[in-house]
């Protein structure tokens, strides 16, 4: 099956695709700074590079879209019917990837927190970012 899409467009609309500071992401920063929360982003001294960062806290948070990151069970999370195989190697190579990740903090002590970018859309937008806040801070 042939992409519907001619070299030059698809190339575009890649290119159009961020890999930091998507609004996912900074829904998540805007609402946790508001509430007073101060963090790092990005930090490459972690495992990953976790998208938020709570040295205080010993938090880290990951942002992940539903697609690149393999929302199993997502509406969000549809295999493209062209290429599928080089795609779904992709997702997969990235789901495992997190995995691991996620796995490495938690032994060296951190606490993570995955975010599902449908989590922050219409009715569970509010109580998502609710939930975000209280995990971080009602640690015990």
């Amino acid at each position: 099956m042939t992409d519907v899409h001619d070299k030059k467009t698809r190339s575009y609309n890649m290119s159009r695709i961020k890999g930091k500071n998507t609004k996912p992401e900074l829904l998540v920063r805007k609402y946790l700074h508001s509430r007073g929360l101060r963090f790092h982003l990005f930090d490459s001294k972690l495992l990953g590079k976790p998208d938020i960062v709570f040295k205080k806290y010993h938090s880290v948070i990951q942002v992940h879209g539903c697609f690149w990151h393999k929302h199993e069970g997502c509406k969000n999370f549809v295999v493209p019917k062209t290429r599928t195989e080089w795609w779904l190697e992709k997702v997969n190579k990235t789901a495992m990837k997190d995995k691991e990740n996620e796995e490495i903090l938690r032994e060296m002590g951190w606490i993570t927190l995955i975010v599902w970018e449908c989590e922050l859309k219409g009715d569970r937008k509010e109580e998502t970012l609710t939930s975000i806040y209280n995990s971080i801070v009602c640690q015990d």
